[in-house]
C-alpha cells in the first residue's frame, strides 16, 4: 500500500454485496494513506477522485454498499431496474463522476461505520475507527490512518413532531425518496407530503410519477423570500429551472400546492388515515378554525436538513449558524475546518444540493493535495479559482432558499404536552416544558439529563431539534415568538444550543465490547458519559 504521494496504487475491486469482508481482521490498521475521506455521496466522491488524480493515495469509507449518498442511491442491481435516471436529476454527471472514480486507484471501503476520529498524536496520522458489517450493530471493529481528513457525511432530516406523527406510514419526506429510490417502492398510495424546503416539490412529483396520489403538498413557508434576493437567484438557474419542472409535474397530476400550511395532526388507529392541515400566521402558529382534514395512508413530511457534525465537533471543529437555523462547521476559502488537516465538503457545511457538494469536493481535493505535496500553487490555479467562485455562487444560493424556509418561532403552538417528541424514550413535550421550567433546564443537555430526551437509539436525531427549542422557551409554552424558533424574529428551530463533543461524543451506537476491544494507546476514546451504554 503506498505511504507517498507520488506512488503509484492499484485500484479496489468492485464491491459485491456478497463478498466477505477480507480486510476486517479487529484493529489491523491500514497504512497510513495520503487522504481519508468519510462519505461516498457527491462531496466525498468529487474529493477522492480530484485528490487521487493529483498523485495523492485515497480510501474511502462509507456505511453503505453504493457510492452515490442520500441523494443518489440507486437500486440494487438485483431489483432489475431498466431507467435509474428516471428517478434523478443529473444522472449523467452523477455517473461520469462514478465513473471516474471506478477508474481511479482510490480504496472504496464499503459498509464502513465510521464511530469516531481520532487526531494525530506526535506522528502526524489520523486514525479513523469503525466497524463494518450491514449495520454498525455487531460489526467488525476496523481502523483506517491517514495523513488528513475529509469528512463528507451529509446530512439528516429535520423533524418538528405533532401529534400523531408515531403513526406507521408516518416517515421523513427524504425516507419515501429513498425507498422509492433503493427500493422502487412506495409508502402508500395516497400520500400527503408535508414539511418545508424545496426537498417537498421534488419528493411529491417523483411519487406522482411513480403512480402515487398525491393530495396535497403542504409547506409551512411562503415562497416571497426569494424575491428578496434577486442577485443570489440569479446564480442558480438550473435549481430555478429544477423547481419549474417539479411544479410542472405537480400540474400535471393535479397536485394543489398549499402554503403557510402545515399537517398539526396525523389520524388513524393502526396506521394513518387521515391528516389535519391548518394554515399558519407568519410565525408558523395555527390559525384557529382553519384545520381541514385530508384523508391519506401514509405522510412523507420533514423541515430540512441538518449537517451531520457529530466526528467534527468531537474533534472541537468551529461551527456557524446557518441561515435556517441549524448549525454547520465553519471552513476557511479552501474547506478546511479549524482543526488543521481536517477538511470537509457537502452538507456538513451546509445544506446547498449535489453540485455544491461536488465544487467542494473538488476544492477539498485540491487543497489537501497541495498541502501534502508542497506544491501551494494548485490552490491559485485556474481550476481552484474557477471552483472557488462557483462554490461561492452557489452557497449564496442555498443561504436564500435556507432562510425562505427556516422554521418559525411559533410552531410549538401545535404541539400538545401529551406529545411524544422523543419517540426512543416515549418523552412528551409536557415533561420536556416542565424540565425548563420547573426544573430550571436552560438547554437541551441539562433537559436530556432530566428527561432522558435524546438518549434513545438516534441520538437526538429525531427530537434534537423540538428538544432544543422547547428548553429555549423556558417552560413558557409554545408560539411567543421569543426567539426560540427560527425566521424573521432572529432566533432558530435548534433553539439557542450550539453542538458540542459533550452531546454526542460518538457518531454512531457502539456496542461496549468494541470499546473494551481497543488497543491501549494515548488517544484511546474515552469512556461513555451518559449511561451504561456507549451510545447516550
Amino acid at each position: 500500500m503506498p505511504g507517498s504521494p507520488s506512488e503509484p496504487h492499484e485500484p479496489s475491486e468492485p464491491y459485491e454485496p456478497s463478498e466477505p469482508y477480507e480486510s476486517a481482521a479487529p484493529y489491523e490498521p491500514s497504512e497510513p494513506y495520503d487522504l481519508a475521506v468519510i462519505g461516498a455521496g457527491p462531496a466525498g466522491l468529487a474529493g477522492a477522485v480530484t485528490a487521487c488524480e493529483l498523485g495523492l493515495s485515497v480510501a474511502v469509507l462509507d456505511a453503505a454498499p453504493q457510492t452515490g449518498g442520500q441523494y443518489f442511491r440507486h437500486p440494487a442491481p438485483g431489483l432489475g431496474a431498466a431507467r435509474p435516471q428516471a428517478l434523478h436529476h443529473d444522472w449523467s454527471e452523477f455517473t461520469a463522476l462514478r465513473g471516474r472514480f471506478e477508474a481511479s486507484g482510490v480504496t472504496h471501503l464499503p459498509h464502513h461505520h465510521v464511530w469516531t476520529v481520532r487526531p494525530p498524536d506526535g506522528d502526524g496520522i489520523w486514525t479513523v475507527h469503525a466497524l463494518t458489517g450491514p449495520d454498525a450493530h455487531g460489526g467488525t471493529p476496523a481502523r483506517v490512518r491517514a495523513r488528513t481528513i475529509l469528512l463528507a457525511t451529509g446530512a439528516y432530516e429535520r423533524q418538528l413532531p405533532f401529534p400523531g406523527w408515531t403513526l406507521p406510514g408516518v416517515i421523513g419526506a427524504g425516507g419515501a425518496q429513498a425507498m422509492l429510490k433503493s427500493g422502487l417502492v412506495l409508502p402508500g398510495r395516497r400520500i400527503v407530503v408535508a414539511g418545508s424546503g424545496p426537498l417537498l416539490l421534488a419528493v411529491a412529483s417523483s411519487l406522482a410519477a411513480a403512480g402515487a396520489r398525491v393530495p396535497a403538498v403542504v409547506e409551512a413557508s411562503g415562497y416571497l423570500g426569494y424575491a428578496r434576493r434577486p442577485y443570489a437567484l440569479a446564480a442558480g438557474p438550473h435549481k430555478l429551472l429544477e423547481a419549474a419542472v417539479h411544479g410542472s409535474a405537480l400540474l400535471r397530476h393535479r397536485t394543489p400546492l398549499r402554503t403557510r400550511s402545515a399537517v398539526t395532526e396525523a389520524h388513524g388507529t393502526d396506521r394513518v388515515e387521515a391528516v389535519t392541515v391548518s394554515r399558519l400566521d407568519r410565525a408558523w402558529r395555527p390559525v384557529p378554525g382553519t384545520g381541514r382534514r385530508i384523508a391519506c395512508d401514509a405522510l412523507a413530511v420533514g423541515h430540512g436538513l441538518v449537517p451531520q457534525t457529530e466526528l467534527a465537533t468531537g474533534l472541537g471543529c468551529a461551527t456557524r449558524r446557518t441561515p435556517d437555523g441549524t448549525h454547520a462547521l465553519a471552513l476557511d476559502a479552501l474547506q478546511e475546518s479549524s482543526v488543521p488537516g481536517l477538511w470537509a465538503a457537502g452538507e456538513t457545511g451546509g445544506t446547498g444540493g449535489w453540485d455544491l457538494a461536488r465544487t467542494e469536493g473538488e476544492l477539498a481535493g485540491i487543497a489537501v493535495a497541495a498541502r501534502l505535496r508542497g506544491l501551494p500553487a494548485l490552490t491559485r490555479s485556474r481550476r481552484a479559482r474557477a471552483l472557488a467562485r462557483r462554490r461561492d455562487r452557489l452557497r449564496a444560493f442555498a443561504d436564500v432558499m435556507a432562510a425562505a424556509h427556516a422554521p418559525g418561532p411559533g410552531w410549538t403552538a401545535w404541539l400538545p404536552d401529551d406529545t411524544d417528541v422523543c419517540r426512543c424514550e416515549e418523552v412528551t413535550a409536557g415533561s420536556i416544558r416542565g424540565a425548563a421550567g420547573a426544573l430550571g433546564a436552560r438547554d437541551a443537555r441539562t433537559v436530556k439529563l432530566l428527561t432522558r430526551a435524546g438518549m434513545g437509539w438516534c441520538q437526538g436525531r429525531m427530537c434534537g431539534a423540538a428538544v432544543a427549542c422547547l428548553a429555549a422557551e423556558g417552560g413558557r409554552g409554545g408560539g411567543r415568538g421569543d426567539g426560540a424558533g427560527g425566521g424573521a424574529e432572529g432566533g432558530t428551530a435548534q433553539g439557542t444550543v450550539p453542538p458540542s463533543a459533550e452531546r454526542r461524543p460518538l457518531a454512531v451506537p457502539v456496542p461496549l465490547g468494541a470499546l473494551a476491544d481497543l488497543p491501549e494507546e494515548s488517544g484511546r476514546p474515552g469512556p461513555p458519559t451518559d449511561g451504561p451504554t456507549a451510545d447516550g
